[in-house]
């Protein structure tokens, strides 16, 4: 590792930080990258889903690039209502997806890290793994560079905090405290071996082509949070995801919660043959909008799930990180040439994520959690009414429809028709 200083020191080689580096890198700036994990991916815990659009913002065409670590582009999306026998599943499936830039892919982020980390030497970063670090070294009030656990120093003009939801420099840097359990949430994922023809055979696809599936309802057990199940090339993710404070509450563990996700009907038949290929675990960010710390300060900015940015309404989390990385570097570059690199200079880096999708999007759902944890019983009581009402509507039983309407009316009678249109307000903004 080079001795003299950096004009940016990134921490952190998931898909912000690699971003970050990518813009500065280009510009012409000496960028490093710090990974903690023995190579860029080694630490990464995600479904995955990849939204194109934002990497085609950095690399043109990149799904085009026969060595990119794809899986499957997407055709269909589908929600799962669930209850223990009983399933509505809403769903959308176009060719339309993978026309012109393709709208997302599943990944496996072991593999898509470090193709991405690759990028970023190419384009002129230095990158780095199996560096701790532990600090950040300040002068004159500003941060100017990180310590590592082996005590060395390395300088530069910024440094950016992507190393994720724990951000030891980001809690270092003064600019949030610990995480509390509500603000994560706690996945596991299993990646189970299965046949490219059983793949498409089950989930009725052509070959080379995808699909996901979010589950909710009885499958989480009353707790915040979904079960994920995307298809790779002979793969498939199958992983849970919940509030942590949920899981301390409930007293389950997310590997025991995932055996018990196995044995739902709908699951099992999906998931039978399929040979357990890799399990791992991780924290999530949870909190959003309202848990995201400050941005910018002297020589000091943070992006991707360092600042929680993650929008768990639309399991959104690597678009965001792409595009906050790219605009922290895209800050730091104007900087370079203003040479200055103060809060004030650097603070253009939160105006630049306001006019983008990043904040919008982040702020439309900040209540969302909020107004679910207020309703006492919402996540029982509305998967179970919408699979008895899809009951009532799909049942042809010798008895007249308007008995049907009778019953459907009756059942949401029982919680009140004010409260649940209360209820429900809130999560237009998750629907549309």
């Amino acid at each position: 590792m080079a001795d003299d200083a950096f004009d940016a020191i990134v921490v952190g080689a998931g898909p912000a930080g690699v971003s970050a580096a990518i813009a500065m890198a280009r510009a012409g700036l000496k960028v490093v990258i710090l990974e903690r994990g023995e190579y860029p991916g080694a630490k990464n815990v995600q479904g995955a889903v990849l939204y194109s659009r934002m990497l085609h913002e950095i690399i043109p065409d990149f799904w085009k690039d026969p060595e990119a670590a794809l899986e499957r582009p997407i055709v269909e999306q589908k929600t799962c209502i669930t209850t223990e026998d009983s399933w509505v599943t809403v769903g959308y499936r176009s060719q339309k997806f993978l026309e012109g830039v393709p709208n997302c892919y599943t990944i496996i982020r072991v593999r898509f890290d470090r193709w991405y980390a690759e990028k970023a030497a190419e384009a002129g970063a230095e990158v780095y793994a199996g560096v701790k670090v532990e600090d950040v070294v300040r002068e004159n009030g500003g941060i100017v560079g990180i310590r590592t656990s082996e005590g060395d120093e390395l300088r530069a003009s910024v440094v950016i905090a992507c190393d994720g939801v724990n951000s030891i420099v980001a809690q270092k840097a003064g600019f949030r405290k610990e995480l509390r359990p509500a603000e994560v949430a706690l996945g596991a994922k299993e990646v189970l071996g299965l046949p490219a023809e059983k793949i498409e055979d089950r989930f009725a696809l052509e070959p080379g082509q995808g699909a996901t599936m979010e589950l909710f309802g009885s499958i989480t057990e009353g707790m915040l949070g979904y079960v994920f199940i995307y298809t790779n090339k002979d793969s498939l993710s199958l992983g849970v995801g919940c509030k942590l404070s949920d899981y301390q509450k409930k007293g389950i563990r997310p590997s025991d919660h995932l055996e018990r996700v196995k044995r739902h009907p709908y699951i099992k038949k999906l998931i039978s043959g399929a040979k357990t290929l890799e399990y791992s675990a991780h924290l999530i960010p949870e909190g959003g909008f309202k848990s995201m710390p400050p941005l910018a300060a002297d020589g000091f900015l943070t992006a991707g799930d360092a600042a929680q940015m993650v929008n768990a309404a639309y399991r959104e989390g690597s678009n965001l990180a792409m595009t906050s990385g790219r605009l922290a570097g895209e800050t730091v570059v104007e900087a370079k040439i203003k040479g200055d690199f103060s809060g004030a200079t650097l603070s253009s880096y939160v105006d630049k994520l306001r006019r983008s999708y990043v904040w919008s999007d982040l702020e439309e759902v900040k209540d969302l959690e909020a107004a679910v944890e207020r309703s006492e019983g919402f996540l029982d009581f509305y998967p179970r009414l919408a699979n008895d009402l899809a009951y009532l509507r799909f049942s042809v039983d010798g008895r007249p429809k308007k008995e049907h309407l009778k019953q459907a009316i009756a059942l949401v009678r029982k919680r009140g028709f004010l409260r649940v249109a209360k209820e429900l307000w809130p999560i237009r903004k998750a629907a549309i």
